[in-house]
């Protein structure tokens, strides 16, 4: 059985409130965030994108990690915002982390659930023995068109996570389950500069249907009870839809409220239940048990029954904690964020 041996995330220092974004379409600030359960959201600098924001969560994940990067047998990068159409950008990150030649790298997308797919294969590749330590990153630069429902959440983060064996982890990962169907509930065909969806199509069919549907057979394979969890994490498109997935799940808002960022940083996308997950383990105590479901759009949800270790206490505070990134901000005008994501097209 493999686990995790290091997690890191990183998220940038940028802030705009949801507020500012309402204010320049004409909308009412207080209506957004109450429907949306978001008040500001991460935005990455003119010279940040998906590599970056992978790299810095990489080198904190090997700091925890403490192993030699050069044996690491694999690398994924989970993101829908990879900086480059035909160039991966895993091969930046291994290269950055001093993890090149010897090892075997590749590009994810699966819309948000592309860093916890990149996580399934580098546990199972331990599992097989194929390599000794793996790599699993879910990070995104996420792009909303203007004026779009998706402006007010798309942000910007990632973390990443080092597999490898059991008596190395400070979370063994016990059981897998995913849940995933052809939903077409939001998409970006080639060359369009942002995403479209499905508006309402996008909750009851697809979220709600894949995240309830993979935790419920996660809790049927291992057969657990979500009261035997103390922390739950599901993918947060935004702050009010994790809420009520955990209400028709029976979560209490004590096992909810560690591993909930969006309201302060916004969706993620691939980074969202990493991020929750790498949030989570900060806290986290030995022997408690924590489930992740993840959502993708196009549709499919990954979920995970995790139990943390002793070794947990040893390596929390070797790199900067998830709530360092949360809590150091700078709040940006609506201009300052057109320019830093790059949205005037000429």
């Amino acid at each position: 059985m493999s686990g995790i041996i290091g997690y890191g995330s990183y998220i940038p220092v940028y802030r705009i409130k949801t507020g500012e974004i309402a204010k320049v379409w004409g909308e009412e600030p207080d209506r957004i965030e109450k429907g949306l359960g978001i008040t500001e959201k991460a935005v990455g600098g003119v010279d940040e994108d998906t590599s970056t924001i992978s790299v810095e969560a990489a080198r904190n994940a090997l700091k925890r990690a403490g192993i030699d990067p050069q044996k690491i047998g694999a690398l994924y990068v989970g993101s829908e915002s990879h900086p480059y159409a035909v160039k991966p950008t895993g091969t930046i990150v291994a290269e950055a982390i001093d993890a090149t030649p010897n090892l075997t790298c590749a590009d994810l997308e699966f819309a948000c659930k592309a860093g916890t797919a990149g996580l399934q294969i580098a546990l199972s590749m331990v599992d097989s023995k194929m390599i000794d330590y793996g790599v699993a990153i879910g990070a995104d630069t996420a792009q909303g068109r203007p004026g779009d429902a998706l402006e007010y959440s798309a942000a910007s983060g990632g973390a990443a996570f080092i597999t490898g064996p059991e008596n190395e982890s400070v979370a063994i990962v016990d059981a897998t389950f995913s849940f995933t169907t052809d939903t077409h509930d939001f998409w970006r065909r080639q060359h369009a500069e942002y995403p479209s969806h499905g508006g309402r199509f996008t909750g009851k069919p697809a979220y709600f249907k894949h995240v309830l549907s993979a935790t419920k057979l996660l809790l049927e394979k291992t057969g657990t009870k979500i009261s035997d969890y103390n922390n739950v994490v599901f993918h947060q498109p935004n702050g009010r839809f994790p809420r009520e997935a955990a209400k028709k799940l029976e979560v209490s808002a004590e096992q909810l409220k560690h591993g909930l960022l969006t309201p302060v940083v916004g969706n993620t996308y691939s980074g969202a239940s990493m991020l929750g997950l790498s949030a989570v383990l900060d806290v986290a105590k030995p022997g408690e048990r924590i489930l992740v479901t993840s959502y993708g759009s196009g549709a499919g949800s990954d979920s995970f029954a995790i139990s943390v270790t002793d070794k947990i206490d040893k390596v929390r505070n070797k790199a900067p904690l998830t709530s360092d990134y949360i809590n150091k901000r700078k709040y940006i005008d609506y201009a300052t964020y057109v320019k830093f994501r790059k949205k005037l097209k000429t």
